[in-house]
């Protein structure tokens, strides 16, 4: 039998996220096959990257392992679709990537979300505070989603009575790839609506500028020209949905760990001085995408494998981040881990997540407020995962007190 008949039951694909993560998978690939050939029904298959320090050489090397070349998702797009999605941040390659990347970056640095820290924590107190007394809640929408949403919309410049609509259309946009619930959404449409809010917005702060993120946009030069509609829609969506969307569900998964592990919040109470390293452990536990996507540019070697120009190169970060090389006792969540060298953000790299700073402080006001204000929280139902190979999505998550 060889390596591959051994591993032909391995599936990564959507279907099988819907059901959860498949850590016993991801225990026998960084066993046995670190860098493995996975099959595609609709496409020629890709390159499963699973151990920590692969994951890692993959984020590094942006020359060898593109982003814009085929962009940051499994599936192959045509040359039409690839255009447009290029003209994200996530998609784009240096130099470019340095240049827009610095357009936002200042908004997210770790002295600026310092600066936001006392309204983070107002807001995840005021949240918490708000359901408390009706001992029950969706824990999703009614907790999760709020800090993170309202926080991405202010910067932005957004009006509050707009905030409920993008967490709508976050949903809407990621659940429309994969999952049966949003087979019916009308993903351009969606888009659409986003894009001409952008618009309007934008137009608004060329002639009433503000201090915000929106009028940053409007005012910079990209290889030294203004950004078109088009570019700053772009740049709209992808503050809008990972703004919210990816610590939305690191909230959740955050939840999930301490639901069943009621002795790590105990530990918080006991200890407050663990929150930061509590923070960590929970980024390293449920990571909040499931993977990206490289494109080799060259013929190259990893891990051993050959990998071919043009091969598809699949990171997948919750099997780095409970890689037995790297992390002692990996599946054993311990909120005073340290070290904790998670790859949750992206694995370092040119692409390290730029909202990094303020999702900690999100989730840390977020989960405190829970364990302080909640003690008694436990699920009252199953969670319901996104069917999504790309998201590590809970859409609902009913809870109790």
């Amino acid at each position: 039998m060889t390596l591959t008949e051994a591993l032909d039951d391995i599936d990564l694909l959507a279907d099988t996220w819907g059901r959860g993560v498949p850590h016993d998978q991801f225990d026998r690939l960084r066993r046995e096959s670190p860098v493995h050939w996975h099959p595609e029904p609709d496409g020629p298959g890709f390159w499963a990257v699973t151990r920590h320090a692969d994951v890692r050489t993959v984020s590094h090397d942006w020359e060898t392992f593109s982003s814009e070349l085929g962009a940051t998702f499994i599936p192959t797009q045509d040359e039409e679709v690839l255009e447009s999605l290029r003209l994200s941040i996530l998609n784009m390659d240096p130099p470019r990537h340095n240049r827009a990347r610095r357009l936002v970056s200042k908004a997210f640095t770790p002295r600026m979300i310092s600066r936001l820290v006392e309204e983070i924590d107002r807001r995840a107190e005021v949240v918490v505070a708000g359901v408390k007394d009706r001992g029950r809640c969706e824990f999703v929408e009614d907790i999760a989603a709020q800090v993170p949403v309202q926080m991405i919309c202010e910067m932005i410049g957004l009006e509050p009575e707009q905030w409920p609509r993008m967490f709508e259309i976050s949903n809407d946009l990621i659940g429309s790839r994969d999952d049966p619930e949003f087979a019916g959404v009308d993903a351009e449409a969606a888009s659409g609506e986003i894009y001409a809010l952008c618009d309007a917005v934008a137009e608004d702060r060329r002639h009433h500028p503000r201090d915000d993120l929106m009028t940053a946009l409007v005012e910079a030069e990209l290889d030294g020209e203004r950004l078109d509609n088009l570019e700053l829609n772009m740049f709209f969506i992808s503050l809008v949905v990972a703004g919210n969307e990816t610590t939305r569900n690191l909230i959740n998964h955050s939840l999930l760990a301490l639901v069943d592990h009621p002795d790590q919040a105990q530990r918080l109470r006991d200890d407050p001085s663990l929150w930061d390293t509590a923070v960590d452990e929970m980024l390293r536990w449920g990571s909040s995408i499931h993977n990206f996507r490289r494109t080799a540019t060259r013929d190259t070697e990893l891990g051993g494998v050959t990998i071919a120009r043009g091969d598809k190169v699949v990171m997948y970060y919750a099997s780095a981040n409970r890689d037995e090389d790297v992390f002692a006792d990996p599946h054993t969540f311990d909120v005073g881990r340290t070290p904790n060298d998670h790859v949750t953000f992206g694995g370092g790299g040119v692409h390290y997540c730029l909202g990094a700073s303020l999702a900690r402080s999100e989730i840390k006001a977020t989960m405190r407020q829970v364990v302080e204000q909640l003690p008694g929280i436990q699920l009252a139902g199953p969670p319901e995962r996104l069917t999504s190979d790309f998201v590590n999505g809970i859409k609902r998550m009913p809870v109790t007190w």
